[in-house]
């Protein structure tokens, strides 16, 4: 019998994560099978790894909502045994086991060709951090230049880290990275910020419906209490992308950004992103690769999985980690 190792959470008789050696998935009619080379670990696989996380749909599960791997097995010609692929999003570490594991079956319809350019260690490095963070440039670039200032919330996580990045490859001048950590001002300027501020910087006791402009574009991936203390400082006609909520899910604002200064409220989802347009957005990244080298990252293996993801919780991680397989 084949056999794949396999990060796997259960809820019975405890809650518990474990690497275990199982057989090899067996994939459907529609579906491909992959050896899986290299994996990531987010903050939501991190929510999947905890007990009240609220994130994985059954148990049972194998988390990872990234995979980078080749096709071993296939019936369909358009995706072909040997044929290198990426798989981001979807229900992919949710409801559909996922990338922690040397093997996994996914559906066809998930898949995406590695581009040309990019290697599977590139593609997972990149991952749903990355791909996110593509997606929010997307609508801050089409509301501002790059001689206008734009604003990068939790800037040392992954997605914030490769907003910078990218903003910088792009000749943006004016970054603002907020972070709470202090010893990662060295690294996010390396990125391209050109300051580091503290969440603090905004939060007052009495927030004001309006305050001084000073953002043209936010990138957030905190959301909550200081995303609605941003929102009060964009510049009219600017923009806030909203692709996270480590910090709550609640917005309590008021409507005068909006209607007084016509700022825009954009929100971004990586998971259900249709196909023709992840294809183009993958594409876009592998144009342009040299925003990867100062991103830190961190290389582990699948059984030091549940040690970074505590690192994750608990809001003491930086940079982006992958998963060799």
């Amino acid at each position: 019998m084949k056999t794949s190792h396999t990060l796997i959470v259960k809820n019975e008789p405890t809650f518990a994560v474990t690497v275990e050696k199982i057989p090899r998935p067996e994939p459907k009619a529609d579906e491909v099978l992959i050896r899986v080379q290299w994996s990531a670990v987010n903050y939501k696989d991190a929510l999947a790894l905890s007990e009240r996380g609220g994130v994985l749909r059954q148990y049972p599960m194998t988390p990872g909502i990234d995979l980078a791997g080749v096709i071993v097995e296939s019936r369909d010609p358009q995706f072909p045994e040997g044929l290198p692929v990426l798989v981001t999003g979807f229900g992919l570490g949710v409801s559909h086991p996922g990338g922690l594991s040397e093997f996994q079956a996914v559906p066809t319809s998930w898949l995406v060709p590695l581009p040309e350019t990019m290697s599977l260690r590139e593609a997972a490095l990149i991952g749903t951090a990355g791909f996110t963070a593509a997606l929010a440039l997307r609508e801050v670039v089409a509301k501002t230049t790059p001689e206008q200032a734009v604003a990068v919330t939790g800037a040392s996580g992954g997605v914030g880290s490769f907003a910078i990045a990218l903003l910088s490859q792009l000749g943006y001048q004016n970054i603002t990275g907020v972070s709470r950590k202090k010893d990662v001002a060295d690294q996010l300027k390396k990125l391209g910020a050109t300051e580091i501020i503290q969440p603090e910087y905004f939060i007052t006791e009495k927030p004001r419906p309006l305050s001084k402009q000073e953002f043209h574009g936010v990138i957030d991936t905190v959301g909550g209490d200081l995303l609605a203390q941003i929102l009060p400082t964009v510049y009219y006609g600017g923009v806030a992308a909203l692709c996270g909520n480590a910090g709550g899910i609640k917005l309590t604002t008021t409507v005068l950004p909006f209607i007084l200064r016509g700022i825009t409220l954009a929100g971004i989802d990586s998971v259900n992103v249709p196909m023709t347009q992840r294809v183009q957005v993958w594409q876009e990244l592998a144009q342009n690769l040299h925003f990867l080298q100062n991103l830190p990252v961190t290389e582990v293996s699948l059984f030091e999985v549940p040690q970074i993801a505590q690192a994750l919780l608990a809001g003491t991680h930086s940079g982006r980690t992958i998963v060799r397989m």
